[in-house]
């Protein structure tokens, strides 16, 4: 086997590398670094003439990850949405968490407000920044919701209806965003599908377990 033949055969695998990975940050640096490596090859085997192509891959894929970098340099959040990123949204690029936030609504509740519903199909996930929540089944009360955590995550992991109904105990900041609307978006951007399935799986696993020590206690 050649050289030649060993090169492409190692360009062609960092390629279809950069086409797999789901991280863009990832993407753009190998795809930058394949370009790097088509422009040492092109010199050392046919001079500078050989350099334009390689050249240019490794220019867009600089252009890419500047622009990226760019873009979220100069995404806004307000505190109450900071709060959510280093929480929930943990791992999600701002410039794509910038885009989550605008599916949904930030609104004020009131005592008595009911988020969710036993039984009802048509949900929403929320983000509690503040205030507080009672979450009853058969109107029997089995836990609490804080600030700093998700309501509603199996509107998102499933289409079944709520096994709870969920009620504000005290005036609450809440981030409120419909799940046919959140699908739609996350259908579109895998990468942040992935990571708030991860925030969402273990939100559910804390109060699953948050629940069996209640039972425990009792």
């Amino acid at each position: 086997m050649t050289g030649q033949t060993v090169f492409f055969q190692a360009l062609f695998v960092v390629l279809l590398i950069a086409l797999l990975v789901r991280s863009e940050r990832t993407n753009h640096a190998l795809i930058g670094g394949a370009g790097l490596l088509g422009l040492l090859y092109g010199y050392g085997e046919h001079g500078a003439f050989a350099l334009l192509a390689p050249f240019l891959v490794a220019v867009v894929a600089l252009v890419q990850a500047f622009s990226r970098l760019l873009a979220e340099r100069s995404a806004r959040f307000t505190p109450d949405e900071e709060s959510m990123l280093s929480g929930p949204l943990k791992g999600i690029p701002r410039t794509q968490a910038r885009l989550f936030f605008d599916q949904g609504e930030w609104i004020e509740g009131e005592p008595g407000d009911t988020l969710i519903r036993e039984g009802e199909r048509d949900r929403r996930l929320f983000y509690l920044a503040s205030g507080g929540a009672e979450v009853t089944i058969q109107e029997e009360l089995v836990g609490v919701c804080v600030p700093g955590q998700l309501i509603g995550e199996g509107a998102i992991l499933s289409d079944d209806p709520g096994t709870a109904t969920v009620r504000l105990t005290q005036p609450s900041r809440i981030w409120s965003a419909s799940a046919r609307a959140l699908n739609s978006y996350l259908e579109a951007h895998d990468e942040v599908r992935h990571a708030l399935e991860h925030s969402l799986t273990l939100s559910l696993r804390e109060k699953l377990k948050a629940a069996n020590r209640d039972e425990v206690a009792d």
